[in-house]
């Protein structure tokens, strides 16, 4: 999941493998296992921090941040979790894997998942509000947010993310080697404007996270962003 390549959780890489004569180099790789949490912009617990055999329930309410924390901490092995990820309009999730199994489940919009260690749109599967969709451990799986969206997962952790290739972001040392614009910038993509908040890259995918001047975010590619 993205975690804001989405999530993650997500939120969601590879970089440049050699860098040619005269070329800056790339900027500092993160490790190829991550948290779920690397790229997450805005983590909370829903449950209010109770205990693990205490009841809850937990309405689906407009969220604000990427992830929601509804039952466990899954970085926590052998312990089970629970957790909402909002995805923006337009968010590519890169191939990765995770070390424990995952069970996905849309819970708002429409998600579009995939298999295989190439991200691939004709391979996508279109999964409307109520799919559920099981990716074993060790999958190799990536996705699609053509419109706004929340997906729900759980499992046992500890949920870590392997990123076929690895993460890098506007956060990073030498990120401007990578990235055309910074964050803060002020662009267009398509017929919408706004702010650069992030930006993310995956081999081939390089995305930004764009702020309008309403407060809402979405994610565009680099190819399709311009200056204002």
């Amino acid at each position: 999941m993205r975690c804001n390549w989405q999530a993650a959780s997500c939120f969601l890489l590879s970089l440049l493998s050699a860098c040619q004569p005269g070329t800056p180099a790339p900027p500092e790789a993160r490790t190829a296992t991550d948290s779920p949490m690397a790229a997450a912009s805005g983590v909370s617990r829903a449950d209010h921090g109770v205990g693990s055999r205490q009841g809850r329930i937990i309405p689906l309410t407009p969220m604000t941040g990427d992830v929601e924390l509804l039952y466990g901490n899954p970085e926590t092995p052998g312990e089970p979790f629970v957790m909402r990820i909002r995805e923006l309009p337009g968010t590519k999730v890169p191939p990765h894997t995770h070390p424990v199994d995952e069970h996905i489940t849309v819970v708002q919009g429409t998600w579009y998942f995939g298999l295989g260690t190439e991200y691939r749109q004709e391979d996508l599967r279109e999964l409307k509000a109520g799919s559920y969709a099981f990716a074993p451990a060790g999958t190799s799986m990536f996705g699609f947010s053509p419109g706004a969206a929340i997906v729900q997962v759980h499992g046992i952790g500890p949920f870590r993310i392997h990123w076929l290739g690895e993460l890098a972001t506007l956060d990073d040392k030498g990120a401007d080697a990578v990235f055309r614009f910074p964050r803060g910038a002020h662009v267009r993509a398509g017929d919408r404007a706004g702010t650069i908040a992030e930006g993310y890259r995956s081999g081939s995918i390089k995305q930004y996270e764009i702020e309008m001047v309403n407060g809402e975010r979405f994610m565009a590619d680099e190819a399709s962003v311009h200056l204002q």
